[in-house]
């Protein structure tokens, strides 16, 4: 059963939303463009039975060319760690930016259960892919330079968009992702997006699953292709999202966005959010 709806849910209700599961991704701990103040937020407003960080959940490529470690982004480590102790099943499945992490594949860190893949059962019996998807991406396998220029870029576009965002605050206007709306309008950009959609589906096929749930392209997507389920869970630079599962096997995405414009007077955000 699929949602495919926006949700958005109030920070003044009274304890946290309690899920099933969350898929979350791309939350790329280590850059200007991380918003992790938004993630600590939505962390605390949730629970879940089990918790699966579907890769880039630390950015090993920024990092090891500018060290850029807040204390927010310390948090969400703590934040989740905590979760993991008391009891919350935490999956991580590394990405192309934390790479390094799948050297550790099917060991533990601390509570949490590091997997290169997982395949994940809903509660009305639908097996689920669970991976990143950087290694069905023609770029990452082929053309690796093209994709580090890539990412050069992306993250210059990210700061422009923390920028266009500061000025829109003092304008009263809600957050407006720039890269978000390339995405959409760029040509080349949407034709990668639906390819990248096409193999994946085509190897959840192969693997005799019903569905899919990935990250690695930053675009929140829950829909059926070819008899298939795709899932997006998105990322925490751009859309402010992650996949959720109810008690009764619905799936639906969660964005966390409009908290952005709650943040803006928090006084840690032009350090955090708003850092270059």
């Amino acid at each position: 059963m699929v949602d495919s709806r926006l949700s958005f849910m109030s920070t003044d209700q009274i304890g946290p939303t309690k899920y099933r599961t969350i898929w979350i991704s791309d939350i790329h701990l280590g850059t200007a463009g991380c918003k992790a103040p938004s993630l600590l937020d939505f962390l605390k407003h949730t629970e879940a039975d089990t918790i699966y960080l579907v890769g880039d959940i630390i950015d090993g490529w920024r990092l090891k060319k500018k060290f850029f470690w807040p204390q927010t982004h310390n948090d969400v480590i703590q934040k989740i760690l905590r979760k993991a102790r008391k009891g919350t099943r935490v999956v991580y499945v590394p990405g192309n930016h934390d790479e390094a992490a799948r050297q550790f594949v099917d060991m533990k860190f601390g509570d949490i259960e590091i997997l290169d893949e997982a395949i994940h059962e809903t509660v009305d019996g639908k097996r689920l892919w669970v991976v990143h998807g950087d290694k069905f991406d023609g770029i990452m396998q082929h053309a690796r330079w093209v994709a580090h220029i890539g990412d050069f870029a992306y993250t210059t576009l990210l700061i422009v968009n923390n920028y266009l965002n500061a000025v829109r605050r003092l304008f009263k206007l809600p957050y407006w992702s720039l890269s978000q709306f390339l995405k959409h309008k760029v040509k080349g950009a949407v034709s990668f997006i639906s390819t990248y959609e096409k193999v994946m589906v085509t190897q959840t096929k192969r693997k005799g699953c019903d569905g899919v749930v990935c990250g690695h392209i930053h675009k929140a997507e829950i829909r059926d292709i070819d008899g298939i389920l795709y899932a997006n869970d998105g990322d925490w630079v751009e859309s402010l999202s992650a996949l959720v599962e109810h008690d009764d096997g619905r799936l639906e995405i969660i964005y966390w966005d409009h908290l952005v414009d709650s943040l803006a007077d928090d006084e840690d955000l032009p350090e955090t959010a708003l850092a270059s």
